[in-house]
């Protein structure tokens, strides 16, 4: 019985984060660039990564799939499918790499680490990404 409270527990906080990544997207939405209007800058990543700390890099995952598709059909329409499957690339890359790092050595300077290496791995696989799929999509 106590497992399932904390496991609901858990579902919760999850949920609680999509929310506020949700809200912040829709508060704090606009484009590096006018010129290339998908590329935004949106704070949604920072719950997510928060959760990942908290509850580890596959409960990191499943927030950004829930976040990318929330987001994908309500804020963030316009982009469509494209834009939900280049978000759960993009994320999925930077909470799995900061998250696994953040879970073998729990302290700051692995926090910061994680982070930075999420980043640069992040930047790596959605050069990739932009090769294989943008063409798909954008033709």
């Amino acid at each position: 019985m106590n497992n399932q409270k904390t496991q609901s527990a858990k579902l919760a906080k999850m949920a609680m984060l999509v929310a506020v990544s949700i809200v912040l997207v829709m508060i704090i939405h606009f484009p590096i660039f006018p010129a290339v209007a998908f590329l935004e800058y949106d704070p949604a990543d920072i719950p997510i990564l928060i959760g990942t700390f908290a509850f580890g890099p596959l409960a990191g995952l499943v927030l950004t799939v829930v976040t990318s598709i929330i987001q994908g059909v309500t804020v963030s329409a316009a982009s469509g499918l494209y834009g939900i499957i280049m978000h759960i690339i993009a994320t999925s890359a930077l909470t799995l790499v900061a998250g696994g790092i953040y879970r073998k050595h729990k302290s700051k300077k692995a926090a910061v680490i994680g982070l930075v290496l999420g980043a640069v791995t992040m930047a790596v696989v959605m050069f990739f990404a932009n090769m294989l799929i943008t063409p798909a999509f954008m033709g």
